[in-house]
């Protein structure tokens, strides 16, 4: 079976490596220009659908899987950071707070798809802002939802999860796992 990750993400690759399966990657180019959204799932919901058919447009006999990955933390959706102070915007707020991650996930083939979302609860322990400001000379809050890598240099103030870790990551493997069963032939 081959997969088709519709995703720029090295990350989601890595992830979806785990699974063994032959996967191929493809940067389905859409905007993430959502606008009409009342929660952060249905932001991640139609941002991964938007994916998803972009994708399976150009692949439409493989299993396709794209996603979507937000941080959510009082009240505000945290994407990307655009430059630094962003960045430190995005973990001063994180720091000594719980927050929310959420992946939309696209997983089909054809017409056939399902769009789901999971989330996740992550507790940051308390930050100085000389502990904020080193981390951010490091590359690796700048191109994460919320400004931080579970996975990474970050991982020191991370108190705990409820959760997929994977789903932190930036795709919830245990779910595309039981999910892509029903792909195999």
């Amino acid at each position: 079976m081959l997969v088709i990750l519709g995703s720029k993400s090295p990350r989601r690759k890595e992830i979806l490596e785990l699974l063994d399966v032959d996967l191929q990657v493809y940067n389905p180019n859409v905007l993430e220009d959502i606008k009409d959204f009342k929660t952060p799932s249905e932001y991640v919901l139609k941002t991964a659908l938007k994916k998803g058919i972009a994708t399976k447009n150009q692949f439409p006999f493989d299993v396709v899987i794209c996603a979507d990955t937000v941080v959510a933390c009082d009240g505000q959706i945290l994407e990307k950071p655009i430059d630094k102070d962003d960045a430190f915007r995005m973990i001063k707020m994180l720091q000594n707070n719980s927050h929310y991650v959420y992946t939309g996930v696209y997983l089909g083939k054809g017409n056939e798809y399902e769009n789901f979302v999971c989330s996740s609860k992550v507790y940051i322990n308390s930050m100085s802002d000389e502990e904020i400001e080193e981390y951010l000379q490091t590359p690796e809050a700048y191109d994460k939802a919320g400004a931080y890598a579970i996975q990474g240099i970050f991982a020191k103030f991370i108190d705990r999860i409820e959760g997929d870790y994977y789903n932190v990551m930036g795709l919830p493997l245990s779910m595309i796992y039981q999910k892509l069963k029903k792909y195999k032939s």
